[in-house]
């Protein structure tokens, strides 16, 4: 029987292995092609092609199940689960390639470009800049169509000038700025919280008005500890749930 083949991954040692081997095959498979065989090579093949030993391909794997997202059996192997994209998590750790593939799976619609006043809450991250890049984007799922985030970006304008909005309906905003414009990201901070769906969230995700939804902010600095980008992120509130996972030292 074919097997599914996942992404490779370059690993970052400053983070749990077993965590970034898992993200980046919850990546692959949530962006898998519809004809995509569902059995996963066995663990042996999965350590090999990851880099890392038996016991964190394991670990990795526990976590998929946990999620849903694959099922094993004894002798039979272990299989992609055909509803796999339900249900799907917001996590905070990570590295930028684990927030990457956090954001593949997904077909995305460019729906603005071009520049805006920077809101008076995000002044700050923007110290003497009046404008910067705005780029808004709906994410849906690729399968069923249904709308499942709506993301709207705050670029620096130097970098938002040198952004080709195409990219975006294939690739996330990381990584564009980091492999197109070539911005040396250092770190992303996160924040999640509960909210109520205002009139236009609520008609871009088809969702009733003021339902829960997840609302992310993410802040990306480069290596010179400037704020580049500010990504606020609307996620469907019956289609996310929230996970963050801390390690005992």
């Amino acid at each position: 029987m074919t097997t599914f083949a996942p992404d490779s991954l370059a690993l970052n040692r400053k983070l749990p292995l077993w965590y970034q081997v898992s993200q980046s095959l919850r990546a692959s498979i949530l962006g898998r092609r519809p004809d995509a065989p569902l059995r996963l090579p066995t663990e042996d093949a999965l350590a090999a092609h990851y880099g890392v030993s038996v016991l964190t391909m394991r670990q990795a794997l526990k976590e998929l199940e946990a999620e849903g997202l694959i099922s094993r059996h004894r002798r039979r192997g272990t299989f992609i689960e055909p509803d796999a994209r339900r249900g799907a998590p917001v996590r905070l750790l990570g590295s930028v390639d684990a927030i990457v593939a956090q954001q593949s799976g997904m077909v995305t619609k460019v729906l603005e470009h071009g520049t805006g006043p920077v809101p008076p809450d995000l002044a700050e991250h923007f110290p003497g800049v009046a404008r910067a890049g705005v780029f808004r984007r709906l994410r849906s799922d690729e399968r069923t169509g249904e709308p499942t985030n709506h993301a709207v970006n705050y670029v620096r304008p130097d970098l938002a000038a040198r952004i080709d909005p195409a990219e975006l309906e294939h690739r996330p905003m990381t990584k564009v700025l980091r492999d197109s414009v070539g911005v040396a990201i250092s770190r992303i901070t996160d924040t999640v919280e509960a909210r109520l769906a205002e009139p236009e969230t609520a008609r871009l995700l088809d969702v009733p008005l003021l339902s829960p939804i997840l609302h992310y902010t993410g802040i990306t600095y480069d290596e010179a500890g400037r704020v580049i980008d500010v990504a606020r992120i609307h996620y469907r509130g019956d289609r996310f749930s929230f996970t963050v996972t801390l390690d005992a030292d």
